[in-house]
């Protein structure tokens, strides 16, 4: 059903119609934030009221509250909304609540707008055309409240988000959040967006079909988590809903600033043929879907880095099953000598479903004979040592490649022989890196004949200009395990959002590369998308490439779209570094075992 049709359908059937199990796609609410939508009041009086186009009487009041607490002489300070003229969308309105106003302002519904009581039993599409401040700054806009039902949880006796009875908010990752509170259950439902860039208009679309909540943003879904108990949104009495406001603790938090087009809410999930918009997301990534992840010369082989899987084991785990399943099918064809995870391969440490699905997916490897390496991230660590339980020292004990841990059980090494040469993995956890440092230290004293592969989750990050710099454990780790250690010709970490390469020079004048790989805030957690490296002693070099199992397989039964890239291009997906192997590798000492 269109909007327009059957707006005279009364609170008491839609809920009539919930109930007993029928389709309903009905518009219940839509708020234009334009001029000509206005049903009374102006911005500069602050009493505004947006009208309901539904025609369902769901009219918004602008609320205005204080907030300093010395107010002084307003009759100068212009005010928290402002029309503005918009040259993609015409009129829209203004929220400019994080500046230092004495007033700031919201929306509410009035007190008894039937939308307060509606619960969306038969499902719900809410739909929000919006763009967020420019530049966006986390201190003031973390958390700001798009669209939130008044009340908490914890007036229902709910678990979990107990403060968040429903809430679309921005997170301080500048992230789209939508947590509420099904009808029934006992705790919230959470779905969210990748992180995102503030230089675009939005159009937020959150789908509930009562099994499944999908939020897209400008038609990509990110995270898709099905529950046998999504039905509804809980409501609390007397209470409505805000937009630009949210609510933590029983009172107001973090109010929207930014520009706000429209929403709409439909009693029934829509297909997207039915949405408002079809906003295409800003292309910040290239790729391709031609070649294969083949061997480009024979006698080459193959390194295998996989970036922080946290997001897909949490929420997308099909796609980390495809990266590892793709390692254990392509072992022997490409040449894979050693494969690399690079921390964080749980979300939450406390999750053990997480922590069974990684265990379970990279069984694989250990079941087919396949030799791998791994090394904690921050959401790994727990006061159980957790991680330790599923792949600490014990996992690695019929492994013959692998030679030793530190006492902690986090840093480890191994020896894998690959085309010419015997090459060290030393894997430093970043935990236990002042505890580990000089069982490393002695590592690589013991190996100084082996060209080495440093791995950890915190070395490089990128600034605010795009340019590598170290952290505070990179910086520990230059200064003690690569600078004076000649064999140490590679660095590799996740961690930090974004990838990037540089060459450095050690004590000795030689290069040693290094690398920041990590895509679980791009789309969908990382789109599947892992760091190939294929040595090339031929040519001397490595060629280094970004490629996605999952897309992949995706195109068997998919037709891809932005931003279903088998392969990223870009400079720091897919480039080339020099390595003259025997100049770098021909004077270090000779291994002894």
């Amino acid at each position: 059903m269109h909007e327009g049709e059957g707006l005279g359908k009364t609170l008491s059937e839609m809920h009539v119609c919930q109930r007993e199990g029928k389709s309903v796609s009905q518009v219940v609410a839509h708020w234009h934030f334009r001029p000509d939508k206005v049903l009374a009041g102006s911005v500069e009086e602050g009493d505004l009221i947006i009208e309901d186009q539904s025609g369902n009487g769901n009219h918004l009041e602008s609320v205005s509250i204080s907030c300093m607490e010395e107010q002084g002489d307003l009759s100068g300070d212009p005010p928290p909304l402002r029309w503005e003229c918009d040259p993609e969308h015409g009129e829209v309105l203004g929220f400019y609540n994080d500046q230092d106003s004495a007033v700031c302002s919201y929306f509410r519904t009035l007190d008894h707008a039937p939308l307060n009581e509606l619960t969306f039993e038969a499902g719900y599409t809410i739909e929000a055309v919006l763009c967020l401040p420019r530049p966006f700054h986390e201190g003031r806009h973390s958390w700001m409240g798009v669209l939130t039902r008044q009340g908490s949880g914890a007036e229902l006796g709910r678990k979990g988000e107990q403060e968040l009875l429903a809430t679309l908010s921005v997170s301080n990752c500048m992230e789209y959040q939508w947590v509420y509170h099904p009808i029934q259950g006992e705790t919230s439902s959470t779905s969210w967006s990748r992180y995102l860039k503030e230089e675009e208009w939005h159009h937020v679309v959150i789908v509930n079909d009562t099994r499944e909540t999908l939020l897209h943003v400008n038609g990509i879904c990110d995270y898709s988590c099905l529950s046998s108990d999504l039905q509804g949104i809980s409501a609390v009495e007397g209470k409505g809903w805000n937009v630009g406001a949210s609510e933590w603790n029983g009172k107001l938090d973090t109010l929207f600033s930014g520009k706000l087009r429209e929403i709409r809410l439909t009693a029934g999930p829509l297909p997207r043929s039915e949405w408002l918009l079809d906003l295409k997301p800003l292309r910040i990534l290239e790729g391709m879907n031609e070649g294969e992840p083949s061997l480009q010369r024979e006698g080459n082989y193959h390194f295998v880095f996989i970036p922080d899987p946290q997001k897909l084991v949490y929420l997308n785990p099909h796609m980390f099953n495809a990266q590892v399943e793709w390692v254990k099918r392509n072992y022997a064809d490409k040449r894979i000598a050693m494969t690399a995870f690079l921390g964080d391969v749980v979300d939450h440490s406390c999750a053990g479903e997480e922590w069974e699905r990684a265990d379970l997916a990279i069984s694989a490897l250990d079941r087919a004979g396949i030799p791998y390496m791994m090394t904690a991230g921050n959401h790994d660590y727990d006061e159980s040592d957790t991680y330790l339980q599923y792949f600490g020292p014990h996992r690695f004990n019929d492994k013959s490649y692998v030679k030793g841990f530190s006492h902690s059980g986090y840093s480890s090494y191994g020896v894998m022989e690959a085309g010419s040469y015997v090459y060290l993995w030393l894997m430093v956890d970043m935990k236990a890196l002042q505890v580990d440092l000089q069982w490393c230290k002695d590592v690589l004293d013991r190996h100084s004949g082996l060209p080495t592969v440093i791995v950890s989750h915190d070395i490089l990050y990128k600034n605010n200009v795009h340019q590598l710099e170290e952290s505070g454990n990179g910086s520990i780790i230059w200064e003690q395990l690569v600078y004076r250690h000649d064999q140490v010709f590679m660095t590799v970490n996740g961690h930090y959002d974004g990838t990037g390469h540089q060459v450095r020079q050690n004590a000795n004048g030689l290069e040693v590369i290094q690398l920041l790989v990590n895509y679980q805030d791009s789309y969908r957690g990382g789109n599947g998308w892992l760091r190939l490296a294929e040595f090339d002693e031929a040519a001397n070099c490595i060629m280094f490439r970004t490629f996605s199992p999952w897309v992949d397989q995706a195109t068997v039964w998919n037709e891809l779209t932005y931003p279903d890239y088998r392969f990223l291009t870009g400079e720091d997906h897919a480039f080339v570094i020099p390595l003259h192997f025997k100049e770098r590798f021909g004077l270090l000492q000779p291994y002894i075992s």
